[in-house]
């Protein structure tokens, strides 16, 4: 039986970060590093600590007129020949599994949580489980569900890879199975049968000619999809197959409901059975409430739409304004070649904890 693993809270936000990256925690899988944070924080006197399945809360109890939430996902998407982590200190990037999405971010918290005892605001930090799969199993989701009261503050930050920079908002994510049907025959005799894979044709060509809807919202120019990401089908190799089930992805921007969004798929799919399988709100910038301006401008006012869902969403439909802030290139999220520069690491750092000390104003 392996050891649990431990956390050295004295190191840097890198090397925390590296020692994250080390522990596997691919989605469902997250009792180590869970179990490895909430030994280091529970080492901390000047943190409340609550543990709910593998999400870990940190809460300072100082008396402030202000609460904000820091938080980030101890999961990652499944390990593609990325681990264990590689420190590339000639160009200034650390490799590996989890690196930009998202523990860089999560490295970053840590380093807070153990080093900044008297923020000026009050500060719960949140480490939780399952962001990448379904949000039936989301750690705040259920967090929101279990003990909501853990998760009010004036302002959120999720740290989310933003490339150090705030990005506002995220568009929704719904999936969706679209189904073509047909009749079975022995492949010897498919003319008297139909064949459902050739069926979904239509379904990929329809894909193949979508326009991009690119609203524009508080100056912010989102960017929606919808694309096929799973397609299933077959019987046998001498069978015509009766049903081929093409599953498609449709990111929204914030400006659309769920129920606007569910409706322009099964438009555009119309003349197909279409099942919705998942589906999580998207979050407008919100960038006119005072606590998310006054950070903005606290970190130099940069802002870039959030393409991506993230929890800030989760936040939002809680009345909390919240942004995403977090060190790495988005676009690097679930790439064998994930990375993140130790510069972002750094950045992020500072800039957060200049702003929790005060020294922003």
């Amino acid at each position: 039986m392996s050891a649990r693993p431990t956390l050295d809270l004295s190191q840097d936000a890198v090397g925390i970060t590296r020692q994250l990256v080390d522990i596997e925690s691919v989605s469902r899988d997250e009792q180590q590093i869970a179990d490895a944070v909430e030994d280091a924080l529970r080492g901390l006197p000047h943190l409340d600590v609550v543990r709910r399945g593998h999400t870990i809360v940190a809460r300072t109890r100082l008396g402030h007129g202000e609460r904000v939430v820091i938080a980030g996902h101890l999961d990652t998407v499944p390990v593609n020949d990325n681990l264990p982590s590689r420190l590339d200190e000639a160009a200034g990037l650390l490799h590996g599994l989890g690196t930009c999405d998202m523990k860089g971010g999560d490295g970053v918290i840590l380093r807070l949580a153990a080093t900044l005892p008297q923020p000026v605001r009050d500060v719960t930090y949140i480490l939780y489980e399952a962001e990448e799969i379904d949000a039936q199993y989301n750690g705040l989701r259920l967090l929101a569900e279990s003990d909501p009261e853990l998760l009010e503050a004036d302002f959120a930050i999720l740290m989310e890879p933003s490339n150090a920079v705030v990005e506002a908002g995220c568009q929704g994510t719904l999936r969706v199975e679209v189904v073509s049907r047909g009749e079975r025959a022995h492949s010897a005799r498919s003319w008297r049968g139909v064949n459902a894979i050739h069926g979904a044709a239509e379904v990929l060509n329809r894909l193949a000619g979508y326009q991009a809807r690119r609203p524009v919202i508080d100056g912010l120019e989102y960017h929606e999809g919808l694309n096929a990401v799973f397609i299933r089908g077959g019987v046998a190799g001498n069978v015509l197959p009766d049903e081929c089930v093409v599953e498609v992805n449709h990111r929204f921007a914030p400006d659309r409901s769920e129920a606007e969004a569910e409706a322009f798929v099964r438009e555009f799919f119309d003349g197909f059975e279409v099942r919705l399988t998942d589906s999580s709100p998207g979050a407008l910038p919100g960038l006119d409430r005072p606590a998310a301006r006054a950070f903005v401008d606290a970190v130099g006012g940069e802002v870039n739409p959030k393409f991506g869902w993230t929890d800030v969403a989760r936040f939002t439909a809680l009345g909390v304004p919240a942004v995403n802030f977090g060190p790495g290139d988005p676009m690097l999220a679930h790439k064998q070649e994930e990375h993140v520069p130790l510069a972002d690491i750094e950045r992020c750092e500072a800039t957060l904890r200049a702003w929790l000390s005060g020294e922003d104003s």
